[in-house]
């Protein structure tokens, strides 16, 4: 049993007692804490040094992983108090919600099925057998729908939802992208296909119009990311879907001038908050796609659904 006044010293750092609040709750690796707490391995890895020497935590090998959990008695005077001072920390309720996250991903083995199923599919050359073909065959199942793809640029995905949904609304900020698509969708005679000029932060689109709101690797130019969530929110009817896929959190700065970035990726975290406070449900989170070339770009999948 840790001394009540080390154990005190101990906590008087936030980050200390977040991953002790965190432990409470579940038995944890370094690498989720690295996700829930969006921090640095040296920085948990010392903080848990700390407290496993104190007494307060203990840890379990499981083949490679070390799981951590906290060690109180539930009748001890400092398992009374954490939850008070943890209600001190702003980030508190942040953490609580990047653990549930966190918690469904380690259940989510179907996603992890398809990560290493899409690493095959393509290697072995089959005639017929390509992405496009796949992707045209899975859109015919799909029932009619008006999709609003937000970010669109010159829209070549907006034209291939254009093929089988009842309407498509491309959304750039681009006057020239819009001009471009908009005369490419007039020489292919899509007559469900229109181009608006906007941003899609406020896209031009009235509420409750659309049954599916798509960002395809645009929410990074974003200037407010959970304002452009908020919007396809208002844009959505009730039941309708958000679609995101965007990178992962990286470090490639470069991407800033080359791609005109302005988000280096988001984590699984910050988008289930995004979509969370926008107030979709049923959310899940997969990474879906690994670039074997370096900067080595990791493509994240987020769905929800507008109650």
């Amino acid at each position: 049993m840790a001394s009540i006044l080390k154990s005190f010293r101990v906590l008087s750092d936030p980050t200390r007692l977040r991953l002790l609040r965190l432990l409470r709750e579940e038995e944890l690796t370094v690498a989720e804490l690295q996700e829930i707490l969006a921090m640095g391995q040296s920085r948990i890895s010392a903080s848990l040094a700390l407290l496993k020497r104190e007494g307060l935590v203990v840890d379990r090998r499981v083949g490679k992983n070390i799981f951590y959990r906290a060690d109180l008695a539930e009748d001890s005077p400092l398992a009374g108090l954490l939850p008070l001072a943890g209600d001190e920390i702003p980030e508190s309720k942040r953490d609580l919600s990047a653990l549930a996250l966190t918690l469904r991903k380690r259940k989510d083995r179907a996603a992890e099925y398809f990560n290493r199923l899409a690493g095959k599919f393509g290697r072995t050359y089959i005639p017929g057998r390509s992405w496009q073909a796949l992707a045209h065959g899975l859109l015919q199942l799909l029932p009619p729908m008006v999709i609003a793809d937000l970010g669109a640029g010159e829209g070549t995905l907006s034209q291939l939802l254009a093929r089988h949904a009842e309407r498509v609304i491309a959304v750039d900020s681009s006057e020239k992208m819009v001009e471009f698509g908009a005369g490419v969708a007039r020489e292919n005679g899509f007559t469900n296909l229109e181009y608006r000029l906007g941003d899609i932060e406020a896209p031009p689109i009235d509420d409750a119009a659309v049954d599916v709101a798509l960002f395809s690797q645009a929410l990074h130019h974003a200037a407010r990311p959970p304002r452009a969530v908020a919007e396809a929110f208002r844009i959505l009817k009730p039941g309708g879907r958000i679609l995101i896929l965007d990178l992962a959190s990286h470090n490639y700065e470069q991407a800033r001038e080359l791609y005109a970035h302005v988000w280096l990726g988001f984590s699984e975290v910050e988008l289930d908050q995004m979509l969370a406070g926008a107030g979709f449900e049923r959310i899940e989170l997969s990474t879906v796609s690994r670039e074997k070339q370096a900067p080595h770009f990791q493509t994240i999948l987020a769905t929800a659904v507008k109650p």
